[in-house]
């Protein structure tokens, strides 16, 4: 008690403490549970090692091929080049990269729609390289079991050199990771040279960095950046409709849950197919229980299905307690064939006739891309001046990109104006993957065009009638 102008006042605690009979205090605050998940065999998790495998291959290998005498997949962002495969882009060419990105998210909208998360389960990076870290854990520690008591116990000499051998190859592999992903922007022969003799401070800031980042978010963050940090998985919903493929289990069939030997009538006994045996929650690399109905958290892999069919194969119960499906047969007791049907609803078929139409000309955008790209730009210093042999003249620097792996010869010439001619040099040789530029003079007999601004067009042909043609358009100012 303490005394306020002569009343006495209750000093209450900051954290009470809990009193028998009293109310209960929960914390603001519960500490995320490690997810301990078992490996499980089946359909959807030889589909899952597939995608590791091929996503992998394509990663850690791509850098390392050679195209010509240059690396196949190369952004180089000093010299301002993009190298994929036969291309050779420009900063110009940015609109590609555009198009990209709106078709990957026209295609991640129709995967969803027609079977849900199929891209977080089986080919997104986090997914892919949690699936390789878990693959280390399980190898070095035992399996899920050995993993809890490994954890629970004390520091014993098998959990220290465990730990440490798990604690190697995860750093090995994720600075591993980092070289690769950095060996797309720099090349990568070149890079391992130069950390070999330590060189490169951003270099091996970036390996570290994308390194760090891997370990952190396959080795513990894990399902913590799908739950709380992705947010394809707070508006996937938005995708979803009842005719949605998605990991969903029958209560109908499946309720009431409860053990029962395998030839008891358990029907009799009022209970479904499931026996509860939760393992299809010890599968789950997020740690749900799928049994509870669509959850945000479900990433779609399939691994609760292969678990739970393993049961059923062992009741001798039918497959399919936990199916991939749709709302709408779940509820409706709907047969395979009603539901292919209605994958081809209109939302699907709109969403595939507009990526159709994107990646067709996206295609041809890039087949018909003239290999020669030009800039024009007029001298501020001078804008026009007469000049000896009463010629009037403008002076223009123009830019001249080769987007070809050789040299190429270019002839400049120029139109519009009468008796417009180049009085500068007329053809100039740029080197492979090169961006040249020039000085360029325009002249015209004084007098012979009415004063102000007149339209001319820079015409840009090669020699090489493979190596393209451009013009590009600029003004030619007569003072008055």
């Amino acid at each position: 008690m303490s005394c306020d102008n002569g009343k006495p006042r209750k000093v209450i605690p900051i954290t009470p403490e809990p009193q028998e009979g009293g109310p209960e205090y929960v914390p603001m605050f519960a500490s995320e549970k490690k997810v301990y998940s078992r490996s499980i065999s089946g359909l959807f998790s030889r589909w899952r090692w597939i995608m590791v495998f091929l996503t992998q291959i394509v990663f850690y290998g791509l850098p390392w091929l050679q195209w010509g005498e240059r690396q196949m997949v190369l952004f180089d962002l000093g010299a301002r080049r993009f190298y994929l495969f036969g291309l050779v882009l420009y900063p110009q060419d940015f609109i590609y990269l555009t198009g990209l990105l709106i078709i990957s998210a026209l295609a991640l909208f129709l995967f969803t729609a027609v079977a849900g998360r199929l891209w977080c389960g089986f080919s997104c990076p986090q997914t892919v390289y949690t699936e390789i870290f878990m693959w280390i854990e399980g190898k070095v520690e035992g399996d899920r079991s050995a993993r809890m008591r490994i954890d629970k116990g004390g520091w014993t000499f098998e959990k220290l050199w465990k730990k440490s051998l798990k604690q190697f190859l995860w750093i090995a592999l994720s600075l591993w990771t980092g070289f690769t992903f950095v060996g797309y922007f720099v090349p990568i022969r070149e890079l391992g040279v130069e950390l070999m003799a330590l060189q490169g401070g951003w270099q091996i800031f970036w390996v570290l960095f994308y390194g760090f980042a891997t370990y952190g978010n396959a080795g513990y963050m894990r399902e913590q950046v799908c739950k709380y940090m992705c947010p394809y998985a707070r508006f996937q919903s938005a995708m979803f409709d009842k005719d949605t493929m998605i990991v969903s289990y029958d209560a109908a069939r499946g309720e009431g849950r409860g053990p029962r030997k395998k030839d008891a009538d358990y029907k009799a006994q009022g209970l479904g197919d499931c026996i509860d045996c939760k393992l299809c929650v010890q599968v789950c690399p997020v740690g749900i229980d799928i049994r509870n109905g669509l959850q945000y958290e479900c990433i779609g892999c399939g691994l609760c299905i292969d678990a739970c069919n393993s049961v059923m194969d062992k009741m001798e119960y039918p497959r399919g307690l936990i199916r991939l499906t749709t709302q709408n047969a779940v509820a409706k007791a709907w047969k395979q064939v009603q539901v292919m049907r209605r994958i081809f609803r209109p939302r699907v078929l709109i969403y595939s006739s507009v990526l159709l139409a994107l990646s067709a000309a996206m295609i041809a955008s890039l087949v018909l891309r003239q290999p020669l790209k030009a800039d024009v730009i007029r001298d501020r210093a001078s804008l026009s001046r007469i000049v000896a042999g009463g010629k009037l003249e403008n002076v223009y620097r123009l830019q001249i990109m080769n987007a070809t792996e050789s040299e190429q010869r270019y002839r400049i010439s120029a139109v519009g104006l009468e008796h417009l001619e180049v009085a500068s040099e007329q053809e100039v040789v740029v080197g492979p993957a090169e961006t040249r530029g020039i000085a360029v003079r325009l002249q015209i007999p004084y007098g012979s065009a009415e004063p102000g601004s007149h339209a001319v067009h820079f015409n840009v042909d090669a020699v090489n009638p493979e190596a393209g043609r451009t013009s590009e358009k600029a003004v030619f100012l007569v003072p008055r």
